[in-house]
């Protein structure tokens, strides 16, 4: 149970925790889109040679286009936003890094391990005291926003400091630019991530991405090193990237979902509490029993340990997953209807 708490996915343990639960497994508890984008065809040099430097800059070409940065912001692609968050503590060493909470475990995991004294604070203003401060935003798991032009004004007293705002745009793409820090750097002094995965529905490509002041920048692309990121993830992160319409597309269709979501999820008496279009977070007083309750029936949800009363749900797909969860949890509330 502990090791669900930490990440979504874990579907192996999830199958020995309920041994007997129906196969396949629905995997609501992360909050990648369902519906990946369609890599189409990869010329077969993506996988046979090495990629060039070209094609590194093709692609963060791309991401600068897509995310809006401006020209003079370092775009730095790398495999996956979580090999970002590690290699942040050791190019920019810490004492005090203050992480603006309840939010994304990994973000503590890694500047603890960096030897970081870390404390979660409960406001935004609090992150101004501290070497580096963390922001998710929109927040996961309760889709916590702020606008860009406050958290450029923590980002430049930090600066004055010589500290560091890291904000981690995770699930960005579906709030759109207008909502995102990139186009304030760098004069905001501040690091922002980005994942591809997520909205792309992608996650196994492993990519993500850094924009910073040209400082920084320079600093993690020496730590990432050369040859970071596969040839196909290149070709299709930059294909990915320039499609604008598939991503409009997209966006519309996961708010639609998203509000189907809480309506199922209301019939059954749970309290929808925030969350983004990718993911819903809802509260109920026996969210544990429902943990179980849906487990049994081969549908994986996100517990918290520090919220028991939290469960969030990713957005289910094809029809037949929307089929299974109805009926799991109109199962669920009729159990609970007999045993009163």
């Amino acid at each position: 149970m502990d090791k669900l708490r930490h990440h979504g996915g874990n579907i192996n343990v999830a199958r020995r925790l309920f041994p007997n639960a129906p196969e396949p497994w629905i995997d609501l508890s992360t909050g990648i889109n369902p519906l990946p984008y369609p890599i189409g065809a990869i010329a077969p040099s993506a996988w046979a040679k090495l990629p060039e430097i070209s094609d590194v800059a093709a692609l963060e070409s791309a991401a600068r286009t897509a995310y809006g940065a401006g020209p003079s912001t370092e775009i730095v692609a790398a495999p996956g936003t979580q090999a970002l968050l590690q290699w942040l503590p050791r190019i920019f060493p810490a004492q005090r890094v203050g992480i603006l909470g309840f939010t994304y475990e990994e973000h503590e995991r890694c500047w603890r391990a960096g030897g970081a004294e870390v404390t979660k604070v409960g406001a935004l203003s609090d992150l101004v005291a501290f070497d580096v401060g963390v922001v998710v935003n929109p927040n996961n798991p309760d889709g916590r926003t702020f606008p860009p032009e406050i958290l450029a004004e923590t980002a430049v007293l930090l600066a004055e400091r010589g500290g560091l705002l890291v904000v981690d745009e995770a699930f960005m793409d579906v709030l759109g630019r207008c909502n995102s820090l990139v186009p304030c750097l760098p004069q905001a002094g501040a690091v922002v991530l980005r994942s591809f995965g997520k909205i792309y529905g992608l996650a196994g490509l492993r990519l993500g991405f850094a924009a910073a002041s040209p400082e920084v920048g320079a600093m993690l692309r020496r730590a990432i090193g050369p040859w970071a990121v596969s040839g196909p993830a290149l070709e299709i992160g930059q294909r990915a990237l320039l499609d604008n319409s598939w991503l409009t597309k997209t966006v519309a269709w996961l708010c639609d979902e998203a509000n189907r979501l809480d309506g199922l999820l209301q019939s059954a008496g749970f309290e929808i509490v925030g969350g983004t279009p990718l993911f819903r977070l809802a509260r109920h007083k026996k969210a544990a029993h429902w943990f179980e309750q849906l487990g049994r029936a081969g549908i994986l949800t996100r517990p918290f340990h520090a919220k028991p009363d939290w469960l969030r749900f990713g957005i289910p797909q094809p029809l037949a997953d929307w089929d299974r969860l109805g009926a799991a949890l109109r199962a669920g509330c009729a159990h609970r209807n007999d045993s009163k």
